[in-house]
């Protein structure tokens, strides 16, 4: 694997030799613009293969019919809108989708509540623009126009988080694959290959609703929650190595064993019962998604390597109880009660009941 410098490393070019050995035996028919066919990029995506001796690693693990369904729309004039609860790998299908398709997965658009139109369109320089008017030197392109004129992928992350009249703006966009500027009478078309990804929370409470006009200029895919507790401890454990080497952690002796309780207890919280279903259990306000479970072991981790000498679960309890609680009171009690009725009674446990009892009652 190449060496990089940056924290974020873009999907292309972590997996560059992947996605060239696919591009290389990759002879069926492409879509306009796209580096890969349909069922490329979803070997891509899905992994565990190997191609002319290069193993193609798996970076979304779930359904096969749900990244073909999506890669399928791209291929379409329809947009397509990535939905489900936090940590579901919303952000990160999107942008091995792009990757795979595009070969560039950086043009994107971070929805928030105070953002402007001018972020999904295109702004201005306004030294240009006061010195010469207006003209196409002074003007200064989104993500957006950018995808839309070199025929590309672009993301637009957290869709609900705009306010509507941004949202609205897109209508025109994906209908008509036009981007007017009345300011210069002119317009841009955009190029074969360009379509839009965008990701959407359905659990935020803050969210502006979808219009009609532009939920219909998409297709949606929900992503659920891992339907198995080997998929999820599967989805840690890939996902765990691969940030332990992009961060370069020292190696640690937190095993998979561990992991695997880890994904037990937040199964458990999740989902309101024990997983042989013989108890109920009071759930938290947090969404206690994988993608906390892989911050709790990160965070375990980069502690077991830069401040060595304790036990394991010394490392991952405080992580797991600032993941778990969200409202201090409410929480907290019903993560006791969970140490107390169940923890305390599994056998191999009695450490991390142990631990767990110090860091909720450290009176």
């Amino acid at each position: 694997m190449q060496e990089f410098s940056s924290i974020k490393i873009p999907s292309e070019q972590l997996y560059r030799q992947e996605l060239e050995i696919l591009k290389k035996v990759d002879k069926g028919a492409k879509p306009p613009g796209w580096q890969l066919t349909p069922a490329s990029a979803v070997d891509y995506i899905l992994g565990d293969k190997e191609v002319e001796g290069i193993p193609i690693s798996a970076k979304y693990f779930g359904n096969r019919s749900l990244v073909e369904v999506a890669v399928a729309t791209l291929a379409t004039d329809r947009a397509l809108l990535l939905i489900g609860v936090p940590g579901t790998a919303k952000t990160l299908l999107s942008e091995h989708l792009a990757a795979a398709i595009s070969g560039q997965s950086h043009w994107l658009v971070q929805g928030t509540a105070g953002m402007s139109e001018d972020q999904l369109r295109y702004s201005w320089n306004y030294a240009q623009l006061l010195s010469k008017g207006p003209g196409w030197e002074a003007l200064v392109p989104s993500p957006v126009f950018h995808a839309m004129e070199k025929g590309c992928i672009v993301r637009v992350e957290e869709l609900t988080r705009m306010p509507s009249d941004v949202q609205d703006s897109l209508i025109t966009l994906l209908s008509e694959k036009t981007l007017p500027i009345p300011e210069l009478n002119e317009s841009l078309r955009a190029k074969k290959g360009f379509n839009l990804i965008a990701t959407a929370n359905d659990r935020d409470k803050g969210v502006q609703e979808l219009s009609s006009a532009l939920q219909r200029r998409f297709n949606t895919v929900k992503l659920p929650l891992p339907a198995s507790f080997e998929e999820e401890v599967r989805i840690v454990i890939n996902r765990s190595k691969e940030m332990e080497k992009i961060l370069e952690l020292p190696p640690t002796g937190i095993s998979n064993e561990e992991i695997r309780t880890l994904v037990t207890i937040f199964r458990e919280l999740r989902g309101g019962e024990t997983l042989d279903q013989s108890q109920k259990i009071r759930s938290p306000q947090a969404t206690l998604s994988p993608a906390e479970i892989i911050s709790v072991v990160q965070n375990s981790k980069a502690m077991a390597a830069y401040f060595p000498g304790r036990e394991n679960q010394e490392y991952f309890v405080p992580s797991l109880i600032g993941a778990v609680i969200k409202d201090p009171q409410l929480d907290r009690a019903l993560l006791q009660e969970y140490n107390e009725n169940v923890v305390r009674n599994r056998p191999g446990w009695e450490k991390i009941y142990a631990a767990l009892r110090w860091e909720l009652n450290p009176s």
